[in-house]
C-alpha cells in the first residue's frame, strides 16, 4: 500500500498540463506490476514453454550472483517475470535545443531532473517528440527494455529482455540494480555511468565464472565497440559545444552543425571498418544523428572512464567501491564533478 500510495503522491504532486503523462505513467508501470508472477511459478507451469523455462532459471542464478559477488541489493526484483507482449516497456523522448547539447530535461518527485522522458506507448512517445520538435528542439526517440523504480517496487523481469542472450541478460539485472545501490536526484550522467560501470565490472566477473571462452571473447570485443563508439560520440559532443559558443548567425550554426555530424558519421563509417564491418549501431544512427542522440548516447557513457579509475583504486572490491561513490553523492554537483575529472586527469 505504501508504494501504491508512493505512486498516488507522485500523480497528486503533477500540474495540470502534466496529468495525462504521470497516468500513463503510474497506469503503465501498475499494468507491468499486475503481469509479474514469481519465476518459480512461471518455471514450474505445465505452459512454459522449455527455451523460456530455461532462461528464467538461469535468470535465478544471476540474481544470486548479483547479490552474493557483486555486494548489489538483496530483495525480490528480478525474481519475478512479466511478459508484455511488445518489443519495449517505454519508449524514452531525449531533446534538446537546436544549438546546444545540453538536454531538456524533466523533473520528477522521487527521481528529481532527468534527461529523458518515458512513454509506455510508442505512439505517445513520438507525438511528445514531434510537440518538442514543432517548438525548434532536436529529438531523438529510443526503446527502452528495462527500467529501475530506484527500490520503491520490486522490478520485474521483462519480456522485453529475457530471449536477449544470457551475456546481455546479466548486464542489465547488474545495471539496473545498481541503480538501487547508488541514485544521486537530478544527475542522469552519474546515475548511469555509475551502473554502466557496475554491469561492466559485473559481467566481466560474471562470465570467469559461467561464461564459455566464446562468449568472453564476445564481450571483449563487444566492450571495445562500446567504449570506441562512445568516445566518438563524447568527443563530438565535445565540439559542438564548443561550437555552439561560437558568435556566429543561425545560418551559420546550422551550416557548421551539420558539417560537424556528417563529420561524425564518416568517422562512424571508419570505426565501423576496424570493427570488420560489425553494424550494431547502426540503427541508433538511423533514427538520426542529432543534439537529443548525442545526449541520449552521451548520458549512460560520459563519466565510466572516471568511475572505472575510482574501481581501479579500490582495487577492485565492489563494496569498497559503493562506499565511495556514495561519499561522491553526498558533495554538490560541482565539488562532484570536479573529484571525477580528476580520477581521469591522473
Amino acid at each position: 500500500m505504501n508504494r501504491l500510495a508512493a505512486l498516488g503522491a507522485l500523480f497528486s504532486l503533477s500540474g495540470c498540463s502534466s496529468v495525462a503523462y504521470y497516468a500513463q505513467a503510474v497506469s503503465g508501470h501498475l499494468e507491468v506490476m499486475w503481469l509479474a508472477v514469481p519465476i518459480e511459478e512461471r518455471v514450474h507451469e505445465a505452459g512454459t514453454p522449455p527455451p523460456l523455462r530455461e532462461k528464467l532459471e538461469r535468470v535465478l542464478v544471476i540474481r544470486e550472483f548479483a547479490s552474493r559477488e557483486l555486494g548489489l541489493p538483496d530483495n525480490d526484483s528480478y525474481r519475478r517475470y512479466a511478459d508484455l507482449g511488445r518489443p519495449y516497456v517505454l519508449w524514452n523522448v531525449f531533446a534538446a535545443p537546436e544549438f546546444s547539447v545540453a538536454p531538456v530535461e524533466s523533473c520528477f518527485p522521487f527521481a528529481g531532473c532527468v534527461s529523458y522522458r518515458g512513454f509506455y506507448s510508442e505512439e505517445a512517445a513520438q507525438r511528445h517528440a514531434a510537440g518538442l520538435a514543432q517548438q525548434g528542439d532536436d529529438v531523438y526517440v529510443g526503446g527502452v527494455s528495462a527500467y529501475s523504480t530506484l527500490g520503491w517496487f520490486s522490478d520485474p523481469v521483462l519480456s522485453t529482455f529475457i530471449q536477449y542472450p544470457e551475456p546481455e541478460v546479466a548486464r542489465i539485472v547488474f545495471h539496473e540494480l545498481a541503480h538501487q545501490e547508488v541514485y544521486i536526484k537530478g544527475d542522469t550522467v552519474f546515475n548511469e555511468s555509475f551502473a554502466a560501470t557496475v554491469e561492466e565490472e559485473g559481467l566481466r566477473r560474471w562470465l570467469e565464472r559461467e561464461g564459455t571462452p566464446a562468449q568472453r571473447a564476445a564481450y571483449a570485443d563487444s566492450r571495445r565497440r562500446r567504449s570506441e563508439f562512445a568516445a566518438l560520440v563524447v568527443r563530438y559532443r565535445a565540439r559542438l559545444s564548443d561550437f555552439y559558443g561560437q558568435p556566429l548567425s543561425t545560418e551559420g550554426k546550422r551550416e557548421g552543425k551539420r558539417r560537424l555530424f556528417e563529420e561524425m558519421n564518416d568517422e562512424y563509417g571508419v570505426l565501423k571498418a576496424s570493427w570488420g564491418g560489425f553494424a550494431g549501431f547502426d540503427r541508433l544512427l538511423a533514427r538520426g544523428t542529432n543534439n537529443a542522440f548525442l545526449v541520449s548516447i552521451a548520458s549512460y557513457s560520459e563519466l565510466v572512464p572516471a568511475f572505472r579509475a575510482l574501481l581501479a583504486q579500490s582495487k577492485g572490491d565492489l563494496p569498497a567501491f559503493y562506499r565511495e561513490v556514495r561519499d561522491l553523492a553526498k558533495l554538490d554537483k560541482a565539488e562532484r564533478d570536479a573529484r571525477l575529472a580528476s580520477l581521469t586527469a591522473r
